[in-house]
């Protein structure tokens, strides 16, 4: 299915040309029928001689209602410039023909109407030849240009061969599996609810879907799909859709809003566009203009923000960054069109680059590159730029940023893995040259530490993901890759470089065996640690390291001994126990012939190793 829209100045027979073409009045509106003007948007279909359907959306020619002209040709497959052949080209003639000129609507056909009321032949070629030299270079250039009288039924079977023709070669709607619905109207029937209607983009919808409408975020399921008042179960990429949406009051959604599935699209207050200025434009587009911008059925304010340039003349373009007044669906290749606030007047329009991107600081030379790249860059080289802005990067974030249905992206995304310009590590993806950041950035901290901390094993895994600033989840992908990449290591909630081992340096060595000749002095009643580190620098790493090596034995907090009085103390009290079967502190004492001080804290420690089983007051050997 196709969707054709008109257009053309006030009063010169759109309206009149459609109801001849389809029996349908696409004047809906109390106030349009009582004053012959076309106001809002009017919608009729046709089936052609070829079998091919069609939808046309009727947009109103007068000039204080463009913002509704606007609101139906975004998504239009071919036009319909209607001009009175008695009239000739008028102002809105131009206007009409320069919007669809921005919007590159792919095809069209010139409609001379009313040619019942020209009698001289002459007249009509001079019409015919200001129509031609008006589209001359616009994408109407070179559009067929029919004669027509809609109220003597004259030349409209040569418009329908006319629209065959130019529809079959006219590519359809792409379904790329992400299905939006710009909505255009908003109604509510009696024992149905809420009907929502629109040109279906980008994918299918069904009956029994769960939507959701963006912005407003208010979910509901489709009750019933209707196309040209004939029920359906499945709509697709270009079908005029009515959706009856169970679950969302008709307060709660509105034209410019778009019906989606959940998860697939996102609102956004910024976009990054190139900007095309009409050479009639009013005034050059100025950096912190405010203007209004149209795209599909949306409309809002947006400040400007010049990337590239001070000013954007007439007749030329630029990069623009929109700060939009309110937050919109918008995605890559989408376009728009760009009207100033007062005197009204269209300045001109443009394409979507990046619907998602950061505030960028003006005439930057990276950032003016990523546009350029995704502006004219293979398809390869924008989804890694896309991942590159957004890294870590999901699937999901591609698919709402960039038009390619999911068998093109596997394709680009096996192609950048295969070249290893892409790392996937499950659920997101890096670009190398990100992957290489995180990596540099993971290990420099890894260095950082082992240099200030020679004699720990690690540096916990959590202090290094807040200083790295990323999700459990996320970081948690990233130390899966690098471990098995044996970058990093990995050991009781601490990581380390994959390479490092603790070594004790010549100056730890000589405290270590000053240490142990201290402790070896009255090995089962050695001093405290607060006495040794009032003549000897002994900190905890240190005794970490030499208690992990078998070296020391710390008991407690201010007690350690060698692991030579440690196993004496312990073969002692093995012997006591094997002969008397258990023992009490007090035994232990006398056979170590030391103080309660010492005993209770050895024979704890003896309890944690195993070597004890502690009964009460007594101790027996551990089974």
């Amino acid at each position: 299915m196709y969707t054709i829209g008109t257009a053309g100045h006030v009063d010169h027979g759109k309206s009149t040309l459609i109801q001849a073409l389809t029996g349908i009045d696409p004047d809906r509106l109390r106030e349009e029928k009582e004053r012959g003007l076309t106001i809002d948007l009017g919608f009729a279909w046709l089936t052609l001689p070829s079998g091919r359907e069609i939808s046309i959306v009727d947009v109103p020619g007068h000039e204080r209602f463009i913002k509704n002209m606007l609101a139906g040709v975004g998504g239009i497959d071919a036009a319909l410039l209607v001009i009175a052949a008695d009239e000739g080209v008028m102002p809105q003639t131009r206007e009409h023909l320069e919007i669809l000129d921005l919007l590159r609507v792919p095809a069209g056909i010139l409609v001379l109407t009313r040619c019942d009321l020209v009698e001289d032949e002459d007249w009509l070629l001079l019409v015919e030849e200001d129509v031609r030299e008006t589209v001359a270079g616009t994408v109407l250039a070179q559009s067929p240009l029919v004669r027509v009288s809609a109220t003597q039924g004259e030349g409209l079977a040569a418009l329908c061969t006319a629209l065959d023709s130019l529809l079959a070669g006219t590519e359809a709607k792409r379904d790329v599996g992400r299905p939006r619905l710009p909505i255009d109207r908003a109604f509510s029937l009696t024992g149905f609810g809420t009907v929502v209607t629109g040109t279906l983009l980008d994918g299918q919808l069904r009956v029994g879907d769960e939507v959701h409408v963006i912005p407003g975020n208010v979910s509901g399921r489709i009750r019933g799909l209707q196309s040209h008042k004939q029920k359906i179960e499945t709509a697709l990429p270009g079908n005029r859709v009515a959706a009856n949406i169970g679950g969302i009051d008709v307060d709660e959604v509105y034209r410019g809003q778009v019906l989606t599935l959940p998860g697939l699209l996102h609102a956004t207050r910024f976009a990054d566009v190139r900007v095309r200025l009409l050479p009639s434009a009013p005034r050059p587009l100025e950096h912190g203009m405010v203007v209004t911008v149209h795209s599909g059925t949306m409309e809002t304010l947006a400040r400007v923000r010049l990337l590239d340039s001070e000013a954007i003349a007439p007749g030329e373009d630029g990069l623009v960054q929109l700060l939009l007044v309110k937050p919109v669906n918008l995605i890559k290749g989408d376009l728009f069109i760009m009207r100033q606030l007062s005197p009204s007047g269209t300045l001109g329009g443009g394409e979507v680059l990046d619907p998602y991107p950061p505030r960028h600081k003006r005439f930057a030379r990276d950032v003016l590159a990523a546009l350029d790249t995704l502006e004219r860059g293979s398809p390869d080289d924008v989804v890694l730029q896309a991942i590159r802005q957004r890294e870590p990067c999901t699937r999901e974030t591609i698919t709402n940023v960039l038009p390619h249905t999911a068998e093109e992206l596997d394709e680009i995304l096996a192609r950048l893995l295969g070249a290893e310009q892409a790392i996937d590590l499950g659920r997101f993806f890096y670009s190398a040259a990100g992957w290489a950041e995180v990596t540099d950035r993971t290990t420099s901290l890894l260095q950082e530490f082992h240099s200030s901390y020679p004699l720990r094993n690690g540096r916990g895994k959590e202090e290094v993901r807040r200083s790295l600033g990323l999700d459990s989840r996320t970081f948690g992908q990233i130390v899966q890759r690098l471990c098995a990449d044996e970058v990093i290591a990995e050991e009781e909630g601490a990581l380390r470089l994959f390479e490092f081992a603790i070594a004790l340096s010549p100056g730890h060595e000589e405290t270590a065996a000053k240490l142990l000749d201290l402790l070896e002095r009255e090995p089962l009643a050695p001093p405290s640690l607060s006495a040794i580190r009032e003549t000897l620098a002994v900190d905890d790493d240190l005794l970490q390291v030499l208690a992990a090596a078998g070296r020391v034995v710390h008991v407690e907090p201010d007690l350690v001994y060698s692991s030579g009085a440690y196993q004496q103390a312990v073969a002692q009290v093995r012997a006591l126990l094997a002969r008397e079967g258990r023992a009490t502190v007090s035994q232990v004492r006398d056979v170590f012939g030391t103080s309660r001080k010492y005993v209770l804290p050895l024979l704890e420690q003896m309890d944690r190793d195993n070597v004890t089983l502690r009964d009460g007051d007594e101790r027996t050997l551990a089974p």
